[in-house]
């Protein structure tokens, strides 16, 4: 006959030792969250979204504003500069597109340069309002807007996420100034709105796991257009998957013998990230995962983490502070060295760059130097030899004019 099974006798523990149990693993828990990088940020959306809010402030504006008119350099350069843009132009004539469609390096190109150019003379033509307080410029914003909002419907192939941030970058920047400050009217204000809940936010706000370019750009746009719809689950949803990517995308010695990656992309193993880095092994503060791509994509990258930390510091959380401006900064300074003429090591992409940063330089340098005060010798000479800085036809425009020395 089978041994019967000992009657097993479950003893009640005190109610007092559960609680005390309980306190200690949410205690273990809390000390853990707060121990976790970056876990002591309070980077959500604000209670109270701040208009106009999206790379430049309403004071920002002003500072710019009385610097122009009273001839003052650099701003009046770069004032004339963007005023004797295409984009500046109030004989532009939109060209808007219902399906936009994108392939790799834009081919095909169907919409795609005409989408960029509107969004950029959209933009271009809101400052000219602020600037000069002309409603011709107001009015040809609004007319580049509205005849994108009364169109597009979609953007596709294999390069749609990434035109879909830039152009959406662009759009939220003019849409604040005008919606804002202009007196004179937006009667399809809301089905600009829409659009870009609808049209561009779904195509952007989910991340991308291309270049972390790609990923930058795209959060910038999703934080600028979640401002702008004043939406503050888009907000947090898109602040959260920039800061993951910001830290992937620029490396510090802290980070450890290996640069810190993207959880989804399963970057798991050290070829696989040697890989992804553009097969650069030696990690040095700095250097970004597209270093050694060319320099061109990594001011993208730089530019959006740039702007990124802009509109947030407008939104009342000033990112330059946290493990994002110290990135931002190595990451210029890095790159400025080299683009101004520094050869490289044997070590840093087998002795060989391809330089051509770009006009990126000028938000994250007035942040860092000018507000922060930190010593930036190599993005300084980089920043003042460049300006006035242009636009760089996809998503950046007019940034000496908006951020050179600029306290707002």
């Amino acid at each position: 006959m089978a041994d019967t099974p000992t009657p097993v006798r479950h003893h009640r523990r005190p109610r007092t030792a559960v609680l005390a149990t309980l306190a200690t693993v949410v205690t273990a828990l809390v000390a853990a969250l707060i121990a976790w990088p970056g876990a002591e940020r309070a980077d959500a959306a604000p209670s109270t979204f701040a208009h106009p809010g999206v790379t430049v402030s309403r004071g920002q504006l002003d500072f710019t504003r009385e610097k122009v008119n009273a001839g003052a350099q650099p701003w009046k350069g770069a004032y004339d500069q963007m005023m004797g843009s295409k984009y500046a132009s109030l004989s532009r004539t939109p060209k808007p597109r219902a399906v936009v469609e994108c392939g790799s390096y834009s081919d095909p190109n169907y919409g795609c340069t005409d989408e960029r150019e509107d969004a950029t003379a959209a933009y271009t033509t809101a400052l000219a309002w602020y600037f000069t307080r002309d409603e011709r410029y107001a009015k040809k914003s609004i007319e580049l807007m509205d005849a994108w909002s009364g169109t597009i419907k979609d953007h596709t192939n294999s390069n749609a996420p990434l035109q879909t941030g830039w152009a959406g970058s662009s759009w939220p920047r003019a849409a604040e100034i005008i919606k804002h400050t202009y007196t004179g009217g937006w009667g399809n204000s809301g089905r600009f709105a829409t659009m870009l809940r609808n049209v561009y936010l779904p195509e952007i706000i989910n991340g991308s796991h291309s270049n972390g370019n790609w990923e930058l750009s795209m959060m910038e746009a999703a934080i600028g257009i979640s401002v702008f719809i004043e939406d503050k689950g888009s907000y947090d949803k898109a602040m959260a998957k920039f800061r993951t990517r910001t830290a992937a995308y620029v490396y510090l010695a802290s980070d450890g013998d290996l640069p810190k990656t993207v959880p989804s992309q399963n970057l798991d193993t050290r070829a696989k990230i040697v890989k992804y880095w553009q097969g650069q092994g030696t990690f040095t503060t700095g250097l970004t995962q597209e270093t050694c791509r060319d320099f061109t994509h990594t001011g993208y990258g730089l530019s959006a983490i740039s702007h990124v930390a802009e509109t947030s510091r407008i939104q009342g959380d000033d990112l330059y502070k946290t493990d994002v401006g110290e990135r931002l900064r190595q990451g210029l300074g890095f790159h400025a060295k080299y683009e101004l003429g520094e050869a490289p090591p044997s070590s840093l992409c087998g002795g060989s760059v391809h330089r051509g940063l770009g006009p990126v330089t000028e938000v994250g340098y007035n942040a860092l130097h000018n507000r922060l005060g930190h010593a930036m010798s190599n993005t300084q000479k980089l920043t003042e030899q460049k300006r006035p800085a242009g636009s760089n036809n996809l998503f950046v425009a007019w940034e000496t004019l908006t951020h050179a020395d600029n306290p707002g």
